[in-house]
């Protein structure tokens, strides 16, 4: 993957044409947009790019016969205005969909995706599958940060305060699991895959995503005059989702493939932020 630095100065350079795929194809290559926000995308100190958003563009447009992707490193804020004037063929950077986002650019099919998780014993043995569920357990008791998105989707739930433990840091939150204090800790999936990951516990495992929670993705942001681009990009990534490719990608960068699998483009883009 060749790497290139786009300096802001060339927001003011001439406005290079739109390109199809067949383009694409014969120059070999296809421009996208990054950040350098890991596990989203990042850049090693030799600029070889990587993160689970590069490594899914790169293996989709590689599918569709592009032989490679050139990233440019964006500011979030210049990544939409890049797209919009054709300097860029996509951008796959952590971009979440929003309302406002989606009526900019055309967005493929969800990809990375951070939703609430659910961290318990192996097993799931109370099968915790929706704050809800919880909320029902009279015995139940849910750890979570005070004040934070999880708190409040437990409560809205109906997750008594007396039941919703306060938990000052994720270590604490492990260790209450593991002493018994509390029966689930809930974080997002990546913050929670982190934790786990790092604490070396076979004993515990995540449920994610929670079912009465929203689900937060990104996906490829097309130019809106590219929609056949963009669907091209969806036939192959609804190809990589089917197989389980696509989770092999995301999955050790601590995504959740079947999160992205549990919603769709419509859905998010019409999702109040």
């Amino acid at each position: 993957m060749k790497l290139y630095l786009m300096a802001a100065v060339m927001l003011a350079a001439p406005l290079p044409a739109l390109a199809d795929l067949d383009t694409l194809r014969e120059q070999g290559f296809a421009r996208i947009a990054i950040g350098n926000e890991p596990p989203y995308t990042a850049v090693g100190s030799d600029g070889k790019v990587s993160g689970a958003g590069p490594d899914v563009a790169r293996e989709v447009f590689k599918r569709l016969g592009v032989a490679d992707v050139e990233a440019s490193i964006l500011e979030y804020g210049a990544m939409i205005p890049s797209l919009q004037a054709g300097r860029v063929d996509a951008v796959t950077a952590g971009l979440f969909m929003k309302p406002e986002r989606c009526a900019a650019v055309a967005y493929s099919q969800p990809i990375l995706c951070d939703a609430e998780a659910l961290l318990v014993p192996k097993g799931n043995p109370k099968n915790f599958q929706f704050y809800a569920d919880i909320a029902k357990d009279e015995t139940a008791r849910l750890g979570a940060p005070g004040g934070g998105t999880e708190e409040k989707l437990a409560l809205d739930a109906g997750v008594p305060r007396d039941r919703l433990i306060v938990v000052p840091d994720p270590q604490s939150g492990l260790k209450m699991l593991q002493d018994g204090r509390i029966d689930a800790y809930s974080l997002p999936v990546l913050s929670l895959n982190e934790l786990l990951a790092k604490s070396g516990d076979a004993g515990l495992e995540i449920f994610a995503p929670v079912k009465d929670a929203p689900v937060y993705c990104d996906g490829a942001a097309f130019n809106k005059k590219d929609t056949a681009l963009r669907d091209a990009f969806d036939v192959e990534l609804a190809k990589m989702k089917e197989s389980g490719d696509f989770a092999k990608i995301v999955e050790p960068y601590g995504f959740s493939a079947e999160a992205a699998l549990s919603t769709d483009r419509d859905t998010l883009c019409a999702a109040p932020q």
